[in-house]
């Protein structure tokens, strides 16, 4: 399987996990399919048979909502059942609609309190530092995350201790919740404001796989990095692209249909 082939894989299971659940954030779930199967299948070491092998790298989805997306990431690469997913954000399942570590293999960290996963991951980078440990951490966060103080207190410590070892990918969708990002709290230039807290940043198109896989083997220069990937909310299904509404709606009746109908056109 390829990195495409794995986001179509998430994208389609997360449509129906969202279905099946009348769960939340498909929206989000679409937008950061490519992230996640560039980094689970091309870029991070991961032992599936053994999640908690010491040499693995580290991967904290911040913006938890879209937890979803690793949940099925991690089915495909055989951390559990595929079978698994149908349970998603049900009673009783260990698939929670915020991303959980409880007993499910793979996942770091329970987040979706949103600024929070960039503090662990720095406080990571920093212990694997100071072991002498060679893995990476990567950190996927939402661009509208990125109105949380807890963000930037963060990035001035990476900054400080030169973590090198520590990657954040934020999803550029220009969306939060109910609007869009500048409707809510302006961003201005991103880039400007990681490179100011001493940031390494590369700025990448977050559907090009080959973009994204040639931002994540960069050299680090010896500073922490933040590569900026822009994206479309909804990518993947024309009808929700950039549509505010598929942040909560869930995919029901034709909207559902019709949502598998475009995936299965453009099966990889």
């Amino acid at each position: 399987m390829n990195s495409m082939q794995l986001a179509w894989k998430i994208r389609r299971h997360g449509l129906e996990m969202t279905h099946l659940s009348r769960g939340s954030h498909i929206g989000a779930i679409l937008s950061v399919a490519d992230i996640i199967a560039v980094l689970y299948n091309d870029v991070m070491t991961i032992f599936p048979n053994d999640p908690k092998n010491d040499k693995r790298d580290r991967f904290i989805l911040s913006k938890g909502h879209a937890g979803a997306a690793v949940y099925a990431a991690l089915a495909e690469k055989e951390f559990f059942d595929v079978n698994d997913l149908k349970g998603h954000y049900s009673n009783g399942s260990k698939l929670s609609g915020h991303v959980s570590h409880k007993n499910v293999p793979g996942v770091e960290l329970s987040t979706g309190s949103l600024g929070h996963g960039i503090c662990v991951g720095a406080g990571m980078a920093l212990a694997a530092k100071r072991d002498k440990k060679d893995h990476m951490v990567y950190v996927v966060v939402g661009d509208g995350e990125c109105n949380e103080g807890s963000v930037w207190e963060a990035a001035l410590f990476a900054n400080h201790y030169r973590l090198s070892n520590l990657t954040i990918i934020v999803d550029h969708n220009k969306m939060q919740s109910l609007d869009y990002c500048e409707n809510t709290i302006e961003l201005i230039d991103l880039g400007a404001k990681w490179r100011a807290f001493g940031w390494n940043v590369i700025e990448v198109d977050g559907h090009d796989h080959e973009q994204l896989k040639s931002a994540l083997s960069k050299n680090h220069d010896g500073k922490p990095t933040c590569i900026i990937a822009n994206t479309v909310k909804g990518k993947g299904v024309s009808f929700m692209e950039n549509e505010i509404l598929w942040h909560y709606r869930d995919p029901q009746g034709d909207a559902y249909l019709n949502a598998v109908k475009e995936l299965e056109a453009i099966i990889q």
